[in-house]
Formats: C-alpha cells, sequence, structure tokens
C-alpha cells in the first residue's frame, strides 16, 4: 500500500483539523478510500493484492513511541569536559564524574530532550540538560515585511473561508471500515539491550530508588519495604518503579 501524507494535505485545506484525533479521522477515511481504488496494473483494489502478497508470517507488528524514540538518535563523538560537563548546541549536560577527559559518543534524542552517553560498552543517562540557550523573546521583533503582512491576511481570509464540517460531512461521513480479513501479526520483539525502559533485576531498581530518595533503603519502615518488594514483583519498568517510588516512599524518607 504505497500512500504518501502529501495526497491527504488537499483535504485539511476545506477545513484545518480542530484536534489530532479529527486530524488522524480523516486521514483513516483517505487510507480505506485510497486502498480500494483500483490497482496500477491488476483487474483488483489495491488492497486485495497486497493482502494477497502477505508474506507467510503476516505483517510485523509495530514498536512502542517509547522504542521508537530511542532508534531516532543520533550519534556524535565528542571529548568530555574535565568537569564532566559537554555542550550540545548551546545546551550543557553533567555526565557521569568517571567521564571526566574521555572520548565518547553521544546519542541525542530527536524526539526528547534527554542525553545518552555511550563509553565502551557501556551506556550512561540519561541525562537532563543544566542550561540551556539563551530564552526566546529576549529582544525586540524585527518589523514585519510587506510579504510577510500579506502572507499574514491570506491566512486570516483562507480560516475565514474555511467549509464548516456541516457541509461536507466531516470525518463521520466516513467511507466505512476495511472489510474484516484476519491478517496474522508477527509481535515486535524488544530485547532492551541498554535497559532503557526496565531494570533488569529488582536490586538495581532499588539502587535507583536508593539514588533518588538521597537516602538508604534500609532507613525505610519494614512495611514499606515488604510494599516495595510486592511492587517490583509486579513490574520492573522504570517508569512504574519510579512513579511509585516517589509517591509512596519520597514522603517517607523525612519520617
Amino acid at each position: 500500500m504505497d500512500f504518501s501524507p502529501t495526497l491527504n494535505e488537499p483535504l485539511y485545506h476545506l477545513h484545518a483539523p480542530e484536534t489530532e484525533a479529527e486530524a488522524n479521522a480523516w486521514l483513516l477515511r483517505f487510507l480505506i478510500h485510497y486502498n480500494r481504488m483500483p490497482h496500477r496494473r491488476e483487474s483488483h483494489a489495491r488492497i486485495d493484492d497486497w493482502l494477497a502478497n502477505l508474506p507467510p508470517e503476516g505483517v510485523r507488528a509495530m514498536c512502542s513511541w517509547e522504542r521508537f524514540g530511542t532508534f531516532a538518535r543520533e550519534p556524535e563523538r565528542r571529548k568530555v569536559g574535565v568537569d564532566a560537563r559537554v555542550s550540545l548546541d548551546g545546551t550543557l549536560y553533567q555526565v557521569d564524574p568517571d567521564l571526566a577527559g574521555e572520548d565518547v559518543i553521544l546519542w541525542w534524542g530527536l524526539f526528547d530532550n534527554a542525553l545518552y552517553v555511550e563509553h565502551g560498552e557501556r551506556r550512561f543517562g540519561p541525562y537532563e540538560p543544566v542550561g540551556g540557550p539563551i530564552p526566546l523573546h529576549r529582544y525586540r521583533s524585527f518589523k514585519k515585511t510587506k510579504t510577510q503582512q500579506r502572507a499574514e491576511r491570506i491566512a486570516t481570509l483562507a480560516e475565514q473561508l474555511a467549509l464548516p464540517g456541516s457541509v461536507w460531512g466531516g470525518p463521520a461521513a466516513s467511507a466505512g471500515p476495511a472489510p474484516g480479513v484476519a491478517v496474522a501479526q508477527t509481535p515486535f520483539v524488544d530485547p532492551d539491550p541498554f535497559q532503557d525502559f526496565a531494570f533488569p533485576t529488582a536490586v538495581a531498581a532499588k539502587r535507583a530508588i536508593a539514588n533518588d530518595l538521597g537516602i538508604p533503603l534500609a532507613k525505610l519502615p519494614a512495611e514499606a519495604l515488604a510494599a516495595l518488594d510486592t511492587a517490583l514483583a509486579a513490574s520492573l519498568r522504570k517508569a512504574d518503579v519510579m512513579a511509585y517510588a516517589r509517591t509512596h516512599l519520597k514522603p517517607l524518607r523525612g519520617g
């Protein structure tokens, strides 16, 4: 099913989507309509040709958005300063002290602000920025040119000429769902080699919790430690573990 997002762009000119859900509804409507169109060379629809040429194992399931964010990272070889800081696009990051003065590979995420550092066979991070560029809107704005003013007037006029959804049917007037065809799926296997999302063991999770709380876990009440063991037995995902620690254990660290 070859598809170009630019083909759906004219639909948004009739009425700009007000929400992401509305834009996705228009996109789904167009996909269904496009795949039901005749094939360029065969005597059947595009969707029929796609179903007929599926591999025996079926389609591979998509990875999660979190995993896609780890794939979408650009490597850059840099040298860490003696103060264990590294600058990237004007933003400072404080990394592990053991990396001071070392040649490392920076992994900069395209969809997040976290920075990962790879040295040898180990990966460190994530590191949050400790400094940033000068904020925007600090200085006076330049006077708009006639071309910019004309473009703004055209954009305002286009908004006034937008057709309401009651005229063209809106996303609710869908072409209907695709025919119900059972398609085999291959689940996405996520090896997580650098433990980006989950701690390898409960001991590693407890170390991270102690570092976040700033106190040894032995100072917590016995009931809290027992509840923590139960929570770690249920999930070792970093997001779940740290959320539990900050919600249930952080208020107890002063007790």
